[in-house]
């Protein structure tokens, strides 16, 4: 390869690189807006986790109703660690890869789709922003 091949191809990796981090900074910032929890993440937690962890149901000490109560964790302590979905125990146990007894894997019967899991862990790399006035629907 002449160097003037090596500069180009150093000149691709640079563009590819850097359009992935310009990709991921948008999709970021999608994310950090209370609109993405209410119409990604929400109907997430509606479907597969309401049932156990919201309105009157509290499982495990565990209430997703509110930020406030997310942010509170149950029984097992924190569950997000805004900014940090690899700290967080809630994306350990979304994605069955949890203690194996207690808390156990959460849905129990089936694992959220990879896309529904990728979407909470944008939410929660994003700072897990919610509307202030989030309550279950």
């Amino acid at each position: 390869m002449t160097l003037r091949g090596s500069t180009v191809v150093v000149a691709v990796l640079f563009v590819g690189t850097f359009a992935s981090i310009v990709v991921r900074a948008a999709g970021d910032e999608e994310a950090g807006k209370p609109q993405f929890y209410t119409q990604k993440v929400q109907p997430i937690f509606a479907s597969n986790c309401y049932r156990c962890h919201g309105g009157m149901n509290h499982r495990g000490g565990l209430s997703l109703s509110t930020r406030a109560t997310i942010l509170r964790g149950g029984k097992d302590g924190v569950v997000i660690v805004p900014g940090d979905p690899e700290r967080s125990l809630l994306v350990k146990l979304i994605r069955h890869q949890g203690p194996a007894n207690d808390p156990r894997p959460m849905p129990p019967k089936a694992k959220l789709s990879d896309a529904d899991i990728a979407t909470v862990e944008r939410w929660i790399r994003a700072g897990a922003v919610m509307p202030s006035d989030a309550p279950q629907r």
